[in-house]
C-alpha cells in the first residue's frame, strides 16, 4: 500500500518502489504558485526525504489541468518591493532550492503545464526534466519582462546546464517556450504524452543522480541589448557572464541582491502592477456566463477589415467578410493568408490550424441576410458618409439582437447609431492595426449603448483574446485623443528644424517602442491627416496638422506603405527630399545649430531643445490630454487611461503610463513645465485636474 502524506499545498506519496512523489495542487485554484507557505511546505517534504534513508528517487509534478507552477506570488513579491521586504522571502526560496539540489537522491520534475519564472528554477533544482507535449506546457523564465531577475538560481543554474550565451537568449527574452521548442534549447531532457511521464520519471531510478558536463566561461562577455529602460535585463546578464567563473554560493548571492535592488526600483514596481491590470482587463467583473459568439460579419475587406476577419477566424468565429467589389475582397483574402502565413512561419499556430481559419471565411460582394449573424463589424472609409450608409443597411439586414460595432478610430459612434433603428446595439469597438499583434480593443459606449450591448462586447472582446479598455464617445476616444498631440507636435518640431532621428532617437532613449515621426510612417501620412482634422475640430490648436504633413500626402509620400514618408524605407534612411523641402521653406541655414552659423540665425528655440527637454515636451503633451480623459470621464479609471495607453501605443510599460509616470516625475513639475511653454504656445496650459493635484499635493493613484 502506498503511504499518503497531504498537506495544504503538496501531497506527497511513496509506493512500494521506495519513489516519492511530490504533487503540487493548491486547494481551490486553478493555478500553484510560490508564496512563503508552499516555500515551508516544500521545505518540510525536503526536509522528509531527506532523512528517509530507504527513498530512491523523489519525483515533483503537479495535479493542475494546465499549471504546473507559475511561478512566485506576485502579490506578495509587489507588497515587498514596495515595502523592502523582499530579501527574506527570496532567501528563503533560494535555501529551499538549494535543498532539494543538495539531495543524494536523483530527482525529477514531471513538468505539465505552465512552468514559469520560480515554476521552472525549481525543476533546474532537480537532476531532470520530462515535460508533456500539451499545448498547455509552456516553459520559460520571464522575470525580466516583470523588471525583475530568476532568482531562485535561474541566473546560476541555468547557463551551467545550457552555457551562458543559450542562458542569456532565455532570460533575456523572457519567452515561454513549448515543450518542443524547450527540448531544442536543453530546458528539458524528455518530451512526451502526459499519462507516460510519471513512468519516464520512475526510469530514472538506477541512473542516479546527474553528472553536468564542464561548461567553461565565454571567452568574450555576452553584448547588452539595446536598452530599453527597464534594468533587469543587464542586471541578469551581468550575472550570467560572471556565473561561470564564480561559486554557485557566490552567484546566487548575486541573485539575491539584484533581486533585492530593483525591487526598490519604481519601474520594476510598475511592470509588477501592469501585469495585475492586464489579469484585470482579461478577467472582467462579471458574474454571468457570456454567450458564446460563434457567426460574425466584417463590412470592408481592407487592410484593418481583413486583419479583424482573420483574427476572429483564428479564435473560432465563423466571418462572412463583405465588401463592394471582388478586387476588395480578393486583396483581403491576399491579406489574410499572409498573415496566416506569417503565423505558421514564426510558431504561433500550426498549418493544420490555419487551414481551419482559413476555412471559417467567406468573401463576398452581395448583400445579404446576417440574421443569424451575432456580432457586424464595420471597418469601411474613415469617412462619415460612407459610415451612415453602411449602418442604415445594416439596420435593415441585421437580426433584431445583432450587435452592430463599428471600428472607427475617431468619428462618433453616436452619430452611426442615429441613422439605425437599434441604436441600443449599436457600439464601437476600436482595433489597432495590426490587429494580430496588438491586444487592446477600446469598447466605445455611445449615448443609448444598452447595458446588455456593453457587456455581451466585453465578453467578445475577451473571448477572442483582447483586453477591453471601456471608453466613452467622444472625438479619438482614448488612445488617439492622448496619442496624436505628442505626434503632431513632433512633426512641427521636424518643420521647425529638427531632425527626424534626433526627436525619434530622444522618444526612443526615453523608453518609447519607436520615435513618433516614424510612428506616423507607420500609421500612414494620410491616416494621420484624416484623425488630427477630426480631432482638432473638438480640440483646436494641440491637434493641427502641420504643413510637412500636407507636402508629404501632396507628394504621395504616405510612410511606410508608399516606401517614403519622414523615411525612405528602401534604404531606411531619412527622407532627403523632405529635408530640401525644409531647407526651401525656411532658407538657408536650415536652423540646426553648428560652429558657423550666428545665434542671431537660430528661427527658433525648439531648435536647441536637448534629448531630456524634447522627450518631456512631448511626453507632457500625452500626460495632460490623459488627465483630461480621466477629467472628462472619457475614462472610468486612471488605470484605463494608464493601461489603455501602454497596450495601444506601447507606451514605456516601465513607467506605468502617462499619468503614472507624472505622479513618479512630479506632478508640480509637470504643470510648472506645461505653464511655462504655456507663455508662448497655445497647446500647452495644463487642465484643470491636473492643476488641482499640484496645487493639493494629491494623486491620481492614493496608492
Amino acid at each position: 500500500m502506498p503511504a499518503v502524506a497531504t498537506a495544504s499545498m503538496i501531497r506527497r506519496e511513496i509506493g512500494d518502489d521506495r519513489i516519492c512523489i511530490l504533487t503540487f495542487d493548491r486547494p481551490e485554484s486553478g493555478a500553484n504558485i510560490f508564496d512563503s507557505a508552499t516555500l515551508d511546505e516544500l521545505d518540510e517534504h525536503v526536509d522528509f526525504v531527506e532523512h528517509e534513508p530507504s527513498l530512491g528517487l523523489l519525483v515533483i509534478t503537479s495535479a493542475k489541468k494546465s499549471i504546473f507552477v507559475a511561478g512566485a506570488d506576485l502579490k506578495t513579491l509587489l507588497q515587498q518591493a514596495q515595502s523592502g521586504d523582499m530579501r527574506e522571502f527570496v532567501a528563503k526560496g533560494q535555501r529551499v532550492f538549494n535543498r532539494l539540489a543538495d539531495l543524494k537522491i536523483p530527482t525529477v520534475a514531471v513538468i505539465h503545464g505552465a512552468s514559469a519564472g520560480g515554476g521552472y528554477e525549481v525543476t533546474l533544482a532537480c537532476d531532470y526534466r520530462i515535460a508533456s507535449d500539451d499545448p498547455a506546457t509552456r516553459i520559460g523564465l520571464p522575470e525580466t519582462t516583470l523588471g525583475l531577475i530568476p532568482a531562485w538560481g535561474g541566473c546560476t543554474r541555468l547557463p551551467r546546464l545550457i552555457g551562458a550565451e543559450k542562458a542569456a537568449d532565455v532570460i533575456l527574452k523572457g519567452k515561454l517556450y513549448s515543450a518542443q521548442e524547450a527540448s531544442k534549447i536543453g530546458l528539458v531532457d524528455e518530451v512526451g504524452p502526459r499519462d507516460q511521464l510519471v513512468e519516464r520519471a520512475r526510469q530514472k531510478l538506477g541512473e542516479g543522480k546527474r553528472k553536468l558536463s564542464a561548461i567553461s566561461k565565454p571567452e568574450k562577455e555576452i553584448p547588452a541589448p539595446r536598452s530599453s529602460g527597464n534594468p533587469a535585463s543587464l542586471r541578469a546578464l551581468k550575472i550570467v557572464n560572471q556565473t561561470l567563473a564564480i561559486s554557485p554560493a557566490e552567484s546566487l548571492r548575486m541573485e539575491l541582491d539584484t533581486i533585492v535592488d530593483l525591487g526598490k526600483t519604481e519601474s520594476t514596481q510598475n511592470l509588477i502592477r501592469n501585469f495585475f491590470l492586464a489579469e484585470k482587463y482579461k478577467k472582467g467583473s462579471s458574474k454571468t456566463p457570456p454567450q458564446k459568439i460563434v457567426h460574425a460579419a466584417v463590412i470592408g475587406a481592407g487592410v484593418m477589415g481583413s486583419g479583424i476577419a482573420q483574427w476572429l477566424s483564428s479564435r473560432g468565429v465563423t466571418v462572412i467578410m463583405r465588401d463592394i467589389a471582388r478586387e476588395q475582397i480578393d486583396r483581403g483574402l491576399a491579406n489574410i493568408e499572409k498573415i496566416y502565413a506569417d503565423a505558421v512561419k514564426r510558431g504561433l499556430v500550426t498549418e493544420a490550424k490555419a487551414k481551419e481559419g482559413r476555412a471559417r471565411i467567406c468573401g463576398s460582394t452581395a448583400p445579404m441576410e446576417l440574421r443569424d449573424v451575432q456580432f457586424v463589424i464595420e471597418a469601411a472609409s474613415e469617412k462619415m458618409d460612407i459610415k451612415k450608409e453602411v449602418f442604415r443597411e445594416l439596420a435593415m439586414e441585421a437580426g433584431p439582437k445583432t450587435i452592430v460595432a463599428t471600428n472607427t478610430s475617431a468619428l462618433p459612434v453616436s452619430a452611426l447609431a442615429d441613422v439605425t433603428v437599434s441604436p441600443e446595439h449599436v457600439i464601437g469597438l476600436h482595433f489597432f492595426n495590426p490587429v494580430s499583434r496588438m491586444k487592446l480593443v477600446e469598447v466605445v459606449i455611445a449615448k443609448e449603448t444598452s447595458e446588455e450591448t456593453r457587456e455581451r462586447s466585453l465578453a467578445f472582446v475577451r473571448q477572442i483574446g483582447k483586453l477591453p479598455v471601456i471608453v466613452r464617445d467622444s472625438p479619438g476616444f482614448l488612445v488617439n485623443r492622448v496619442l496624436f498631440p505628442y505626434l503632431l507636435d513632433a512633426a512641427e518640431l521636424f518643420e521647425a528644424g529638427l531632425d527626424a532621428e534626433k526627436i525619434d532617437n530622444a522618444l526612443v532613449k526615453w523608453g518609447m517602442p519607436m520615435g513618433p515621426l516614424r510612428l506616423i510612417d507607420e500609421i500612414g501620412v494620410d491616416i494621420t491627416i484624416d484623425i488630427g482634422n477630426t480631432l482638432e475640430k473638438a480640440y483646436g490648436r494641440r491637434d493641427h496638422i502641420s504643413a510637412v504633413l500636407l507636402w508629404l500626402r501632396d507628394g504621395s509620400m504616405l510612410g511606410r506603405k508608399s516606401d517614403a514618408g519622414f523615411y525612405k524605407y528602401e534604404g531606411k534612411a531619412p527622407n532627403e527630399s523632405l529635408a530640401q523641402w525644409r531647407r526651401a521653406l525656411h532658407g538657408e541655414p536650415e536652423g540646426a545649430e553648428g560652429p558657423n552659423i550666428p545665434p542671431d540665425r537660430h528661427r527658433d528655440p525648439r531648435v536647441r531643445l536637448n534629448e531630456e527637454a524634447l522627450a518631456h515636451r512631448l511626453v507632457f503633451l500625452m500626460v495632460n490630454e490623459a488627465a483630461r480623459c480621466v477629467e472628462e470621464k472619457v475614462v472610468d479609471s486612471p488605470e484605463d487611461a494608464d493601461y489603455g495607453m501602454i497596450l495601444g501605443t506601447g507606451f514605456a510599460p516601465f513607467r506605468g503610463g502617462p499619468l503614472r509616470f507624472a505622479e513618479h516625475f512630479g506632478l508640480k513639475r509637470v504643470v510648472d513645465e506645461l505653464e511655462r511653454l504655456a507663455q508662448s504656445e497655445e497647446k500647452f496650459p495644463p487642465c484643470e485636474i491636473l492643476k488641482k493635484h499640484a496645487r493639493d499635493g494629491t494623486k491620481f493613484y492614493e496608492q
